[in-house]
């Protein structure tokens, strides 16, 4: 059995199963991205809730594993050379993860490196700008006067969106035929701009119809059903 004691977040979240991954993590965009990856490789773990409510992601524990003090971020029993490996930052979790099963990433070195710049881009732009939309739109930023900011972050979403849209209508997915982690990184920020911030109408979703069927099927894969749970749900013992 692995011995993860040495790591002092298991002293506010103890393992109940060593051997498996250990995720730190909300059902939020970024949280989502791992445990869907999860789900889709069929890779043994434990979720383990950082409830923003009671501030543990400001915790000392948790920021032992994560100085930046964001989830998610994991705990591999088995990392390199069978040692624990913890991880944080959302797509530097997916690249470790789908290259350690050899899974979700293209085999050329030339696509692989495609595949990152897409990853970048929603790292960079689609996550942030969309974020900003939410907080606007949904949250304490809607009680601004001023509209001026919200509708840069729109105008700005719109174009992103647009941008997927001419990649995708041609492509099933975004790296072409293949389901990969770039899908897994973007459509959880595409689903929660429509769906949990409401946002569809005000950048014009609807106009994005190449998004619109590409959400559709991430969101229709049993893997992402069970991820976008996670870790709202109890895993089993």
């Amino acid at each position: 059995m692995s011995d993860l004691s040495a790591f002092a977040v298991t002293r506010k979240w103890p393992p109940r199963h060593p051997d498996r991954i250990q995720l730190y993590s909300l059902p939020t965009p970024n949280g989502v991205k791992v445990s869907i990856l999860l789900e889709e490789l069929g890779l043994p773990y434990e979720a383990h809730r950082v409830s923003f409510d009671t501030d543990d992601q400001r915790s000392p524990e948790f920021l032992a594993l994560n100085p930046n003090g964001k989830i998610p971020a994991i705990l591999d029993p088995h990392g390199p050379g069978d040692k624990p490996l913890a991880l944080a930052e959302s797509g530097a979790i997916l690249v470790y993860l789908a290259s350690k099963e050899g899974r979700f990433m293209p085999d050329g070195v030339a696509e692989r490196y495609e595949m990152l710049q897409w990853l970048m881009f929603q790292m960079s732009a689609v996550g942030p700008m969309f974020g900003q939309v939410g907080y606007f739109h949904r949250f304490s930023g809607k009680e601004i006067d001023d509209k001026r900011p919200r509708d840069r972050y729109v105008a700005e979403s719109r174009r992103l969106l647009a941008v997927l849209n001419q990649r995708l209508a041609d492509r099933e997915w975004l790296m072409g035929k293949e389901y990969s982690i770039v899908d897994v990184a973007t459509f959880p920020w595409v689903r929660n701009l429509v769906g949990f911030y409401g946002a569809g109408d005000l950048v014009g979703f609807a106009g994005f119809k190449h998004v619109s069927r590409a959400l559709q099927a991430f969101v229709a894969r049993p893997a992402v059903q069970r991820g976008l749970e996670t870790p709202a749900r109890e895993l089993p013992l």
